[in-house]
């Protein structure tokens, strides 16, 4: 079995964030965020990188990650575009996006050899994460059995407003039994009393703060890739008309579970999971980083 592949999903336009959340710079050298999971990566036993954008973004990632990424590790680069044949549609549908994240991860069918793992290039998941998750890619994937890092909800939280997380039912044998999706969860109270809630329809309900949620950080087979082609041109004609209609990864996994064709191991870990949605979360972000450099968890220049 060959090394584990890291699929990064960096096509997205960041309009909230004003600019290129991919490039920008966070740690004490210019590093962006991706570059500690990369760096991460490689030291769990990941032999390749692939990049998932947009066509117009190839030259300014080539430029950020290309040279420094040389000689430690394997980079290729899929493109998420507009053009559905690929994928069993034979129309044209005008969008102003492409169709989300399992759509992202088609576009990388042919750039993927053996086990592999999906992330974000937003989020900061730690060293844990991917320790863990190349364990499992090295040791127990099957077509039937994959799995994604259960982020303890305590560690995801922002003090600065609502988060969204998928919140995951674990089966007795330490499976996704479901993931719901919970739009309102935040902190209520303060000091030691604080607790975490969630509000649905004007009700608020306590999440223990060692609830698993994901984090969009998944281990897959490419079997993975033959679900979403058989479930993708189905799921164009119902939404054709609608341009906000989004084809996500949970729902790829949610489908193989409900029809027995695969379980998910929830993988848990003890990571801080950190990210940047809006311009002010940038210091925070820059913050945690250099406190890890400072505690010896990353060298000062990653590469």
């Amino acid at each position: 079995m060959g090394k584990p592949t890291l699929l990064v999903l960096a096509a997205g336009m960041a309009s909230r964030y004003g600019s290129l959340k991919q490039v920008d710079e966070f740690g004490p050298h210019g590093e962006t965020i991706v570059d500690y999971s990369i760096y991460d990566a490689i030291q769990a036993g990941f032999g390749k990188v692939v990049f998932i954008i947009r066509k117009e973004f190839e030259d300014v990632m080539r430029s950020k990650f290309d040279a420094k990424l040389e000689g430690k590790i394997e980079v290729d680069y899929a493109f998420q575009d507009f053009d559905l044949t690929k994928f069993g549609v034979d129309r044209v549908i005008e969008r102003s996006k492409p169709w989300g994240t399992a759509h992202a991860v088609m576009s990388a069918k042919d750039k993927v050899e053996g086990a592999f793992c999906v992330i974000n290039a937003d989020d900061f998941y730690g060293t844990d994460s991917f320790i863990k998750m190349a364990k499992f890619l090295n040791e127990e994937v099957t077509d039937k059995h994959m799995a994604l890092m259960g982020f303890a909800v305590g560690n995801t939280m922002s003090d600065y407003g609502y988060v969204s997380r998928g919140v995951c039912e674990v089966s007795a044998a330490g499976n996704m039994a479901s993931v719901t999706e919970r739009t309102n969860i935040y902190y209520k109270g303060e000091g030691a009393g604080r607790k975490i809630v969630f509000n649905e329809n004007d009700v608020e309900y306590e999440l223990d703060p060692q609830t698993r949620v994901s984090m969009n950080f998944w281990g897959f087979t490419p079997k993975v890739f033959d679900v979403c082609l058989d479930l993708f041109p189905a799921f164009v004609e119902e939404n054709a008309e609608n341009p906000k209609a989004e084809f996500f990864i949970p729902s790829i996994p949610d489908y193989m579970v409900k029809h027995g064709m695969a379980d998910f191991k929830v993988i848990p870990t003890s990571s801080k999971w950190f990210g940047v949605t809006y311009p002010e979360d940038k210091p925070i972000v820059q913050e945690s980083i250099s406190a890890l450099v400072a505690q010896g968890a990353y060298p000062e220049k990653l590469f």
